[in-house]
């Protein structure tokens, strides 16, 4: 069920389990065209949004057990965008590494700040209480959000630090999120004409 690489920057996942069945192609080089359809109307909007500002090209198909709770199908869809990206990006030569961006929507505010670090870790604070028992769109719980970055950031090995700086509408909230981490993970995995090989004083990342 691991990831595969297609070719250049350009990688592939199946992941099938008893909960879940997802299918992840993403290109690292594309220019932020998506196809998204798992289920969950929120999820596609958010992934939707995240390849369009990141310029990531982006497919996911993904059916699962949402009869029970969407909660599977999302982590698993999450667990599979990891798995991808980490792929993808290969050895990592020649890329910034670090990408920061602030996006508002509306009355909402979000800061992303991404290492392609090799080391997973997550910082996600500033969600207003109540935040997370919002359900949103019918579906969607806004506790997912920080379960899908943590999952991201997990698989593909990355850091990010996402802090919410203000908002009130729910969706808003989350919206803000996806697309301050694309912005902010386009940057990070942008070749740098400057460096050569891969950005760091260990000589791997």
């Amino acid at each position: 069920m691991g990831a595969e690489l297609i070719s250049g920057r350009k990688a592939r996942i199946q992941r099938t389990t008893s909960e879940s069945d997802v299918y992840v192609e993403m290109d690292l080089d594309g220019t932020g065209s998506s196809e998204i359809s798992t289920s969950v109307p929120f999820y596609d909007h958010m992934l939707t949004a995240l390849a369009k500002h990141s310029q990531i090209d982006l497919t996911v198909r993904a059916t699962g057990d949402i009869h029970i709770d969407v909660h599977h199908t999302v982590e698993d869809v999450a667990i599979s965008l990891g798995e991808v990206l980490k792929t993808a990006l290969g050895d990592k030569a020649g890329i910034r590494r670090f990408g920061e961006a602030s996006v508002p929507l509306d009355e909402a505010l979000a800061r992303a700040v991404v290492d392609v670090s090799g080391r997973p870790y997550l910082v996600h604070e500033g969600e207003p209480e109540g935040q997370q028992y919002h359900l949103i769109g019918g579906h969607f719980t806004g506790s997912m959000t920080r379960h899908v970055f943590e999952a991201i950031t997990y698989h593909a090995s990355i850091c990010l630090h996402m802090d919410i700086v203000r908002g009130r509408d729910p969706h808003h909230i989350v919206e803000a999120q996806f697309k301050a981490f694309a912005r902010a993970l386009r940057a990070a995995v942008e070749d740098d004409p400057r460096v050569t090989g891969v950005p760091s004083t260990k000589g791997a990342l």
